[in-house]
């Protein structure tokens, strides 16, 4: 459900519903939330529409409630001439902040796929059109992300004017440990890291903070957690007289923050440039460093059919523009569940494997197929690359 508390300039409300949530990295389960918790706070504060996601006990993974009133503020508050910018932030556990977003509700896709339920097709076109109104929304949309920042957080931040990290910043995109790909935009924005970085965030599903955030482009600055309160509430009290002095306002305050793989950048752009994953993780075997081993561990225990695809959507996504992307991810997403070319779905796909392994039976051994990376062909990856639709009858046909 939306919350809206705003003087004279109000977005109607939505009812969020109270799937169990949880991520590819936090995959424990939430607590039932009371069916009238609000999941999205909207308020309007000055010329700063504020934006909250507060489902913290799943930490904000996103529901299709959730996306549709994200979709339905964002619109509203995009012709509003009283908004000059939108901030958006998590609350955890913990408090306001400390949490942004883990990504999808990965649960629901789950019972989704095995319930054979259409609104599992809902929610990831709608959120990839949200996705895309956040990349091209025409007013300064500064987003917090502040703690846990991964898949679908990361869909909801990446197209920021400003995008601000904090030492708590715990960044990743770790769809492959679920058998599926960085969705989101993450073909589009992983692609434009430096080197060949796109290529191993996106196959190892990393976790990196704030100085590697910054340094990989995914991040505009940092600033430290304990002042985020204050910056917000100055974001609310402050009579902005334009959208640029709203931004302004924050990018004053960032301060520096040290990377921590920098040093490893000469090795990322060595592997993850080989032209297939084979002669990644062979080349990764003959190196006895730490960070390749740690990287050949990782790759290791992905679903050797995933990493292929996503090794080629990467690739792929480097020369098109954002809207491309999205539909081409869009295409990759139906056949995550519905892989017909490989005689599977539903229970067998990959992703719904990887989910059951993490999030659901929880015993962490998922029954990849093929199990081996030696025995992936190009005739099982190429046809994910096949839209199902003609171009247009494609759910994002409209994106531009």
């Amino acid at each position: 459900m939306m919350q809206v508390a705003r003087s004279d300039h109000q977005v109607p409300n939505m009812t969020a519903d109270t799937h169990t949530a949880a991520s590819p990295d936090h995959a424990s389960a939430a607590p039932p939330f009371p069916a009238n918790e609000a999941h999205v706070l909207a308020e309007l504060h000055g010329r700063v529409g504020c934006i909250t996601l507060n489902r913290g006990r799943a930490l904000n993974a996103l529901s299709l409630e959730m996306v549709r009133s994200l979709t339905q503020t964002l619109l509203a508050w995009r012709e509003d001439p009283a908004v000059f910018a939108v901030a958006i932030r998590g609350s955890g556990k913990e408090g306001a902040f400390s949490s942004f977003c883990a990504g999808g509700d990965i649960r629901f896709f789950h019972q989704a796929a095995l319930a054979g339920d259409p609104r599992l097709e809902d929610f990831f076109t709608e959120e990839y059109r949200l996705n895309h109104l956040i990349h091209t929304y025409p007013k300064p949309y500064i987003a917090f992300m502040d703690g846990v920042v991964m898949g679908g957080g990361m869909g909801i931040s990446q197209g920021a004017s400003l995008r601000v990290v904090t030492q708590r910043t715990k960044m990743a995109m770790p769809e492959t440990g679920i058998g599926l790909f960085p969705d989101v935009g993450g073909g589009f924005f992983l692609s434009r890291c430096p080197g060949r970085v796109g290529e191993w965030l996106a196959l190892t599903g990393q976790t990196i903070g704030a100085g590697d955030a910054i340094a990989f482009g995914l991040a505009d600055g940092f600033l430290d957690s304990a002042r985020l309160s204050v910056v917000w509430a100055e974001l609310q009290t402050t009579p902005f007289e334009s959208a640029n002095a709203v931004e302004h306002l924050v990018s004053s305050k960032f301060g520096a923050h040290t990377p921590t793989y920098k040093s490893a950048r000469a090795q990322i752009d060595q592997y993850f440039s080989l032209p297939t994953v084979q002669h990644i993780v062979d080349a990764l075997a003959r190196d006895a460093s730490a960070f390749a081993q740690d990287a050949l561990t990782t790759l290791r225990k992905r679903s050797p059919l995933m990493l292929n695809v996503v090794l080629e959507q990467v690739r792929r996504a480097r020369k098109m523009g954002l809207a491309d992307g999205l539909r081409m991810e869009r295409d990759l997403v139906r056949h995550c569940f519905h892989t017909a070319h490989l005689g599977r779905g539903g229970a067998s796909s990959e992703t719904v494997e990887g989910i059951r392994a993490l999030a659901v039976d929880k015993d962490n051994t998922p029954r990849w197929h093929p199990a081996r990376i030696e025995d992936v062909t190009p005739d099982m990856v190429t046809p994910f690359f096949s839209s199902p639709w003609p171009a247009a009858a494609h759910p994002l046909a409209a994106l531009s």
